[in-house]
């Protein structure tokens, strides 16, 4: 009996693996073969030197601690990206696909219930000690410890161990046969066990990190502006998937925290590029003679990224926003059509679904692929979902009118209890129904324009509208405890969504502080779908799965939909850097700058 139980315990090692190799991916397509010498989007013989100066990609004013991974505080920009790395790394024209760094080799199971990482024997921390398995366990222990940002403890939920095999080789066990968790523990930051030891993980707060990247914090003023630079004996300079990589032997970040300072200082020459997210900025300010001389250059990158979700989250977890009705009037609200016109210059695409423009959105009604995960939640469903299309933002385009749309959020809230009397929109109690949309300082009172033609329709209604605006520091606290009306928010698209959807929209992360859930989604059918989501091990699984969220959240009306771009506009100073001759194809503009530009020599 004995004997029978041990080689039951053993016969999961025993199985040939499904996946032995220098990378992985999650639906099977590799492109670089073993013994590629680079990726195509880089140029292999970059100089090394010089410097670049960039801008905070966030709003962000200020950062106070050095640890990235916790819940309160702010973290420095480029801590993440450039001092920190992974067992795997991804590539730029990939999606889906990541090559071993700290890791030299990815064994998967042939029933994905486990990945096995051995470790490269010339992975070296900064500090010069080397990375081993012990110090990827104990990454591993302390992201997913209730002392840190609870995304990671929700994004690596369905992991259930993770076990040293020898001093450079680790497992991982899943709860579930997935196809994209090898790639979510592959992506897992990895930093020495003696960093913060003997502290609390919540507590290593000025402790520089201990980590492996290709640079290391140089100078700063803490808590303003910070420097990177390159670490010379940087161990893995010579792997393929870092040739060409990181050049600059000093990367700079400047923080304003205003828009318009921001501004001027580009143009004086304070730093040298930046990401402009706003259309009437990018068609007012970034005009004039340095533009004209070409002394800036300012450019429309192309994207093929699935695209960015962005929009109004309403909070749920207050009374008045728990009706549905109520959610769906108020997108009623907003004339996205007069707003491209007069705002945007026509630079948008409206937001419909979730995952927008991309194979992820639900379109009409469901068909046959999505029933088949649909009609057993059936009972935790209304009938809608199943007899109408998927619900699209009003449009006032004719036949359709602000006029018509606003009768119909009208009835909308009388049917949710929501009357006008004695001068306001009122419940049965008599309470008045009123709305705070929070603001950031440095966004500039951008979103005033967008929101004051709403809170006049809004006003037709008797709904008192108003905005606060706050500091940084200040809304991220509040979006931690979920503390707020109404707030606007942008979701990065991913070209296979999965793991980070149960921190976004997950009942469990509804309830927990810090997570991304801020509307408050708690609904057993959306948890359902999110573990079918996750457990897809096609793309066509993943496909029919995403889709079926999609038309559920929108069902569920959490959002009022906002508008996004299908390029990047970037502006940069001319004749000081060298670029690849290949672009990406899936890429964030700042993380392709740093990974594969170079400085050139400069002019006598």
């Amino acid at each position: 009996m004995y004997r029978l139980l041990l080689a039951l315990l053993l016969l999961p090692a025993l199985l040939p693996p499904a996946w032995a190799a220098h990378a992985y991916a999650q639906f099977g397509d590799i492109k670089y073969k073993p013994g590629f010498q680079h990726f195509e989007w880089v140029n292999p013989a970059a100089p090394k030197g010089g410097e670049i100066t960039l801008v905070a990609p966030t709003t962000s004013s200020q950062y106070d601690k050095y640890n990235p991974f916790t819940l309160k505080g702010t973290s420095p920009p480029g801590l993440g990206d450039l001092v920190f790395e992974t067992l795997l790394t991804g590539t730029l024209d990939e999606p889906t696909t990541a090559y071993g760094l700290l890791a030299e080799d990815v064994s998967v199971a042939a029933d994905k219930r486990s990945a096995t990482f051995r470790l490269n024997a010339k992975a070296r921390f900064q500090n010069g000690s080397p990375v081993l398995a012990k110090d990827v366990k104990y990454s591993f222990e302390r992201l997913t410890s209730k002392e840190a940002h609870p995304g990671y403890a929700n994004m690596l939920a369905d992991v259930k161990s993770a076990t040293v095999l020898s001093e450079r080789s680790i497992r991982f066990d899943f709860k579930q046969g997935s196809a994209e968790l090898p790639l979510i523990v592959g992506g897992l930051p990895v930093f020495s066990h003696s960093w913060g030891a003997g502290k609390k993980f919540d507590e290593v707060i000025m402790d520089k990190p201990i980590a492996s990247g290709p640079y290391r914090i140089a100078a700063e003023t803490f808590g303003r502006d910070i420097s990177y630079e390159r670490n010379p004996d940087y161990w893995a300079k010579d792997l393929p998937v870092r040739r060409g990589q990181y050049n600059f032997d000093h990367i700079n970040y400047r923080i304003y925290s205003d828009e318009v300072v921001q501004t001027e200082a580009f143009k004086a020459g304070e730093f040298d590029y930046i990401q402009v997210f706003i259309a009437r900025q990018w068609a007012r300010a970034y005009v004039g003679p340095k533009f004209d001389s070409g002394e800036i250059i300012k450019r429309r990158l192309p994207s093929r990224n699935s695209s960015d979700f962005q929009g109004f989250l309403f909070n749920t977890r207050r009374d008045k926003f728990k009706d549905v009705r109520v959610r769906e009037a108020l997108e009623a609200t907003m004339d996205y059509e007069w707003m491209n016109r007069q705002l945007f210059y026509g630079s948008y695409t409206r937001v419909q679904g979730y995952f927008p423009g991309g194979d992820f959105e639900a379109q009409g009604l469901p068909g046959p692929d999505e029933l088949a995960l649909l009609k057993p939640l059936r009972s935790k469903l209304a009938q809608a979902v199943f007899t109408q299309p998927v619900p699209l933002p009003p449009s006032t385009d004719a036949p359709a009118s602000l006029r018509d749309n606003l009768r119909q959020a009208r009835d909308l809230l009388a049917e949710a209890g929501w009357t006008y009397r004695e001068g306001a929109l009122r419940n049965t109690k008599g309470e008045p129904f009123t709305i705070e949309f929070l603001e950031t300082q440095s966004q500039g009172g951008s979103f005033g324009r967008v929101l004051t033609p709403m809170f006049k329709n809004l006003e037709k209604l008797g709904i008192q509208a108003s905005i606060r605006i706050i500091d940084s520091a200040i809304m991220q606290k509040r979006m931690d405890v979920f503390d707020f009306d109404i707030l606007t928010t942008r979701i990065p698209g991913r070209e296979a969504p999965g793991s980070e959807l149960r921190d976004r929209f997950s009942s469990q992360a509804a309830v927990t502080e810090g997570s991304s859930n801020l509307a408050g989604v708690k609904d057993p059918a959306v948890d359902a779908l999110l573990d079918k989501t996750l457990a897809a091990t096609t793309r066509p699984q993943l496909v029919a799965a995403l889709r079926a969220l999609d038309r559920v959240l929108r069902f569920g009306h959490y959002s009022l939909p906002q508008w996004y771009s299908n390029s990047f506009r970037v502006a940069w100073r001319s004749g000081k850097f060298g670029q690849p001759e290949v672009m990406p194809a899936y890429y964030q503009p700042e993380v392709w700058l740093t990974a594969s530009w170079w400085a050139l020599p400069k002019k006598d």
